[in-house]
């Protein structure tokens, strides 16, 4: 089994569509959607991590083409450098995810890789530039 996360661009004629739970049903795979931004008669965007064998996620692909989603590989991943972060917080504020939280205890960020969606706002948040792109 692989994983692989992708942005979906829905045009506005598919906004109304089961376009997820076909691809969930027909091609037998895991989807997790992290973000989505679906507007009626304009353009949908999601950001997904699709699982399943690597078979059924290369024909889930060939249906997205053939009904006209965009799909673009998540190709960038964000990273703390550890010994740059002073936990001041601010990047918690702007994580649409959650994937930077304060621990109350501590009073420590903590980083989640897996709720991270690689959206960068944390990049531009960070005074001391601890947050990264690793492409």
């Amino acid at each position: 089994m692989i994983a692989r996360r992708f942005v979906l661009r829905f045009p506005r004629y598919l906004i109304d569509q089961p376009v997820i739970s076909r691809l969930i049903r027909d091609h037998d795979l895991e989807v997790n959607i992290t973000k989505a931004s679906i507007t009626p008669h304009e353009e949908g965007v999601m950001v997904v991590e699709i699982r399943g064998e690597e078979e059924n996620l290369r024909r889930g692909l060939e249906y997205f083409q053939r009904i006209g989603v965009g799909v673009q590989p998540l190709s960038q991943d964000i990273r703390r450098r550890e010994e740059r972060c002073t936990h001041c917080g601010v990047c918690t504020v702007i994580c649409p995810t959650g994937a930077l939280n304060m621990d109350r205890r501590t009073w420590l960020v903590n980083f989640d890789h897996e709720k991270c969606i690689a959206c960068a706002l944390c990049i531009r948040a960070c005074p001391p530039r601890a947050m990264e792109i690793c492409i």
